[in-house]
């Protein structure tokens, strides 16, 4: 279903946030190092393009542009 050179896109994107994550002080950062304590890599990565194309869909969707959350 859907775009598949987007899906893999989305997926090569994801990949690259999962090896990144061990070096990433950031909220996405801990939130994938806490998936990885408990998950596969691969669903992780799956997981984390997801949430990238929800993200996406929401902004496209609403005409918004994309505001990032400061890290605490």
């Amino acid at each position: 279903m859907g775009n598949g050179y987007l899906r893999r896109l989305l997926v090569v994107g994801a990949t690259s946030v999962t090896r990144r994550a061990p070096t990433t002080d950031t909220r996405i950062g801990a939130w994938v190092r806490s998936l990885l304590e408990h998950k596969p890599t691969r669903l992780v990565t799956v997981a984390i393009a997801n949430n990238t194309t929800r993200t996406a869909w929401a902004l496209l969707a609403k005409g918004e542009s994309y505001k990032a959350t400061p890290a605490t």
